[in-house]
């Protein structure tokens, strides 16, 4: 009996190893193990640490012929099809994008602009596919996020660490302040956070000069700070802008009606409702009209409407609205 069961460990040894060994083997194949990155250093070796670590690079992505991964281009010089490295490649880019886009690219500029909004630049033969690196689940921290630049500056030239870190250029401290609006709403993507505006809230507000006025104009709500712009997407009726108070007013008919009171002229007035359309009241009609300072037009329910990812996108892209409004 004794023999029986030291067989069956011993089977049991056997499998467990087998497994053991797959395991790396494939480990081995992606590009190297995960390494914790609790502490990195804007550095290149820092970026290396990230690349191959927490921010899963390698699992698309190879440099030149360490791992193994082809669904994303090579960040080293690889055969005919990448006969640069990262570094030397960044600066030939920047030039296209600086022609298309009428800035002045750097190649710093450049290799922040494909981890801060990767789907302006696609390299032709490969998809738009990459993650959103700052966003769940890789969640990249502007730290980590720069390290990286580091390290793949570094492949076939020298890192210019001041405009990585220190000191960014124009371009790339817009799209570090991408990154930081981001990572302060929960890692919500602001591109995404646009088209959610867009989709959602535009019918009520503007930004820049976009969308309609039933609402506050949003062109610099990140002055209100991350705090207040969350409570107002969940809880709208907690603080009201001055000038959008919601009105009830009841008919001598009976009939009732909720909205701004967007205009008061001679003897009518005008209530928009939530869904935009304007309710023009005679005066004489009415029985009674009360400011409702405890109710806003703007849907109580409108998260319902939105998945927790849509809230951290838009919360992302409202941080970002720093411009002047009107009579600023």
């Amino acid at each position: 009996m004794s023999n029986a069961v030291f067989k069956v460990f011993l089977f049991l040894l056997l499998v467990l190893g087998a497994f053991l060994w797959v395991g790396h083997a494939i480990t081995g194949l992606t590009g190297g193990e995960k390494k914790s990155s609790a502490v990195v250093e804007v550095t290149p070796e820092g970026g290396e640490a990230i690349y191959w670590g927490k921010g899963r690079c390698f699992t698309c992505h190879s440099v030149g012929d360490r791992g193994s991964a082809v669904r994303g281009p090579n960040h080293g010089e690889f055969g005919e099809k990448f006969p640069l490295s990262m570094g030397p490649r960044a600066a030939e880019r920047a030039k296209e994008r600086s022609e298309k886009t009428g800035e002045e690219f750097t190649a710093v500029d450049y290799m922040v602009e494909s981890l801060a909004d990767p789907g302006a630049y696609v390299v032709k033969g490969y998809k738009n596919e990459m993650a959103v690196v700052y966003a769940p689940p890789i969640s990249l921290s502007l730290k980590e996020i720069k390290a990286v630049v580091a390290y793949l500056m570094v492949q076939g030239a020298d890192a210019d660490m001041a405009a990585i870190d220190t000191e960014p250029s124009e371009i790339s401290a817009r799209f570090y302040g991408r990154i930081a609006a981001a990572s302060a709403a929960g890692g919500g993507d602001p591109g995404k956070g646009q088209e959610v505006f867009e989709d959602n809230c535009s019918e009520c507000h503007m930004i820049a000069g976009e969308g309609e006025e039933l609402g506050p104009n949003l062109s610099a709500i990140s002055k209100k700070g991350v705090k207040f712009i969350s409570e107002s997407i969940l809880r709208p009726s907690k603080e009201i802008a001055p000038g959008f108070e919601t009105f009830q007013v009841v008919m001598k008919d009976g009939r009732k009606h909720a909205g701004l009171k967007t205009r008061d002229e001679g003897g009518e007035i005008d209530i928009t409702k939530a869904n935009g359309d304007v309710e023009t009241l005679e005066k004489t009609e009415i029985k009674e009209i009360a400011e409702n300072k405890d109710k806003s037009i703007m849907p109580e329910d409108l998260t319902e409407a939105l998945t927790v990812k849509d809230y951290q996108d838009v919360l992302s892209y409202l941080v970002m609205q720093k411009g002047e409004q009107k009579g600023e």
